[in-house]
């Protein structure tokens, strides 16, 4: 017989003295118990219900003995039982971490490894495929008794959410306490005011800490949380949920617009994850969509800036304004900064967390950019993408963001290849528009036409069909290998 091992707890939550606030929800489920909390495939579910469900899950946690500052990992589709289990983690002060549901299996076992989960609960399509002691939502079932008022502790580590790893095949895990995420909800619902009624169309993953922020932002404005089907068009969903409000990246809001099913209840589109071009800025003012740019981060927990309503194109060629509740400079060599208290504690180690910012504070984003005379924020693009090219720095955001201008682009990726002579050259991976077809001449002279000719990427490739587009952004590690094989 081997002896049961007990998972570690490197958040230090047993030797922390808890503070309190009250839990959002259940002054909800007090104050408006019949308004609707979370709706999915026609389903409504009202504070008061929602409230329940949470209690239930709390209950199972603790009968199943996952202790304070202990880790929970769901792997596990959006859904209203995944939002009640994230709440149910957070009055236990249990450190829930939500899984990348499309990474390989072997690193979803090494990310669960990794954290030293207590315990793994998944849905029917993890489960079958984790081959791992994990439990369903299903059986999460216990009795609750509520004898006084359920609290939130802000001080309590909350999540552990990967990073994208987007630049490096490396995801990080950045460490947030409660305060972070409701400090970050507080100041985008200062930019984007919430009241009860308004429903978020929640169309990001939860494992995407944009999609973690629209729960808190909705928990702390009593709005509703409208889960997007992963089998329709955001399109549709938002006009079946009569959204009135949503976040995307810009290739959904093409999308949106080609599709042509917009919802009249919309109030705000924020767009974040990639530049959004001058054109496809003009295509959605042209109807009526108010459009918001946002520049964000997993480390401070979603959004740092944001552009206000009634934002022009002037306004949207740019990231908007530093939000409550943070701080932005630019170092000296041109990397934005951040501080303040959305800012994460540190990245998960196996000896605990670790800090990631310098002796006042700041930390260093990886991305480069400016504040413009009115200090609104213009990003040029990351650190680690720029290269060199005949002696000139090449930024490739600002390549893949003029290709996106061209007609029937929907996405680029712009990265280097060796070269004897200029020691790099820039070649792109393009993805094309329904209807579209890639036309490498026609394209150059587009370029040409606006940029250096060192600039001007020497190849033009077709996006890898292979390459899943349901992320934030893409994965420039993923186009690189498939840049090798082509070379």
């Amino acid at each position: 017989m081997t002896k049961s091992r007990t998972p570690s707890n490197r958040f230090h939550a047993e030797n922390a003295a808890p503070e309190s606030m009250p839990c959002p929800l259940y002054k909800l489920a007090q104050r408006q118990p019949d308004a609707i909390a979370v709706c999915q495939d026609g389903w409504e579910y009202t504070f008061a219900d929602f409230d329940v469900l949470v209690q239930r899950y709390a209950a199972a946690l603790a009968a199943r003995h996952v202790a304070a500052g202990q880790c929970l990992a769901v792997a596990a589709a959006n859904s209203v039982q995944y939002l009640a289990l994230i709440v149910a983690a957070v009055r236990q002060r249990i450190v829930i971490c939500p899984l990348n549901t499309r990474w390989p299996v072997a690193s979803l076992r090494a990310a669960i490894q990794y954290v030293d989960a207590a315990l793994i609960v998944a849905d029917d399509a993890m489960l079958a495929v984790l081959d791992l002691p994990a439990v369903a939502f299903e059986e999460l079932n216990a009795t609750a008794t509520v004898s006084h008022a359920p609290s939130w502790d802000p001080s309590a580590t909350a999540t552990v959410v990967f990073t994208s790893g987007t630049s490096s095949a490396t995801p990080k895990a950045a460490v947030h306490r409660l305060e972070s995420h409701c400090c970050s909800a507080r100041g985008a619902n200062t930019n984007l005011p919430l009241v009860p009624g308004d429903r978020w169309l929640l169309a990001l993953p939860l494992y995407h800490v944009g999609g973690l922020a629209i729960l808190f932002r909705c928990l702390l404005s009593g709005a509703t949380v409208a889960v997007a089907p992963t089998d329709r068009p955001i399109a549709e969903s938002l006009s079946q949920v009569r959204a009135t409000h949503v976040s995307v990246v810009p290739t959904q809001l093409a999308r949106l617009l080609r599709q042509q099913l917009l919802s009249d209840h919309l109030r705000a589109v924020l767009v974040g994850g990639a530049p959004l071009s001058a054109a496809l800025a003009a295509e959605a003012l042209e109807v009526g969509l108010p459009v918001h740019t946002t520049y964000g981060s997993t480390e401070m927990a979603s959004q740092i800036t944001a552009t206000p309503p009634g934002a022009g194109p002037d306004d949207l060629h740019t990231c908007g304004k530093v939000l409550p509740y943070r701080e932005i400079k630019i170092a000296d060599d041109g990397e934005i900064i951040v501080r303040g208290p959305t800012l994460f504690d540190g990245y998960l180690a196996t000896d605990g967390v670790r800090a990631a910012v310098d002796r006042d504070g700041w930390f260093a984003t990886g991305d480069r950019g400016e504040l413009d005379d009115q200090l609104r924020l213009v990003v040029h693009g990351r650190v680690d993408n720029m290269f060199i090219s005949g002696g000139e720095n090449v930024q490739p955001e600002e390549i893949e963001a003029r290709l996106c201008e061209s007609e029937g682009v929907a996405e680029a990726v712009v990265l280097p290849v060796p070269d004897e002579e200029f020691d790099h050259r820039p070649v792109a991976f393009v993805r094309m528009l329904p209807g579209y077809r890639l036309e490498a001449e026609a394209l150059t002279a587009e370029l040409a036409a606006v940029l250096p000719r060192f600039k001007v990427p020497i190849r033009f490739l077709t996006w890898p069909q292979t390459l899943d587009q349901k992320g934030a952004k893409p994965c420039r590690h993923v186009l690189q290998m498939h840049l090798k094989q082509q070379l």
